[in-house]
């Protein structure tokens, strides 16, 4: 079978722009199928499997969270770290308008708007992380280093398990 050709997503573009070595992966992609779907089909940890979140505070500033794929975030732990009264997901039209992404294919790298990036600080010390290339069914795989260094990624401690 031959490999699929690269989609020319904002995230692609913004890897080959800052010179960011990445490993593309392809998957089948499965609707509400998340990061389980991907890790399975990819035979990588779902640890590794980065997901790209979307929130916003009570004042409608929009976020990012990247988070463990078997985890969740402590939005009241979020909250006190920012603090904010409260932070929610943001829904789906609101993730596009911010992104330039659907959901299911939201990557940090690339985004429409410039928006600050919460890190889960043990995604920090994985050898490689598998994160949203800005395609439904597409990943990247890259060293996590480049999210701080690229992203001004902001360590915060918030996964709880899923």
């Amino acid at each position: 079978m031959a490999r699929p050709e690269i989609p020319a997503t904002g995230a692609v573009r913004f890897l080959k722009a800052h010179q960011i070595p990445f490993e593309p992966l392809f998957y089948k992609y499965e609707e509400h199928g998340g990061t389980a779907r991907a890790s399975s089909e990819l035979h990588v940890p779902e640890h590794s499997v980065v997901k790209t979140l979307v929130f916003e505070t009570d004042a409608r500033k929009p976020l990012v969270v990247l988070m463990h794929g078997d985890c969740e975030v402590s939005t009241k732990q979020l909250a006190r770290i920012l603090g904010v009264k409260h932070v929610a997901p943001c829904d789906p039209a609101t993730v596009q308008r911010h992104t330039g992404y659907m959901i299911g294919g939201v990557s940090p790298f690339g985004t429409r708007a410039a928006l600050p990036v919460y890190v889960e600080t043990t995604i920090l010390s994985l050898p490689v992380i598998y994160i949203n290339g800005g395609k439904r069914g597409f990943l990247v795989a890259v060293s996590p280093a480049i999210v701080q260094q690229h992203l001004s990624g902001m360590p915060v401690d918030v996964a709880i398990p899923a």
